[in-house]
């Protein structure tokens, strides 16, 4: 049988949160700038994990 909901794995998980806050950075980007750098400081150190989880 296969299965039609496959779990996420952790980077994808990571993936889709990291572009979601930059999304939200991208967005406050005009508006707040010190919460838009938050943001993007979030955003890379998801990114960051990402790289570990995959070191390809």
């Amino acid at each position: 049988m296969i299965s039609l909901f496959k779990p996420k794995s952790e980077s994808e998980k990571l993936q889709k949160k990291y572009e979601t806050l930059m999304q939200e950075w991208h967005a406050l980007l005009n508006v707040n700038r010190k919460e838009s750098d938050k943001k993007f400081a979030e955003a890379q150190d998801i990114l960051n994990k990402i790289d570990r989880l995959n070191p390809n």
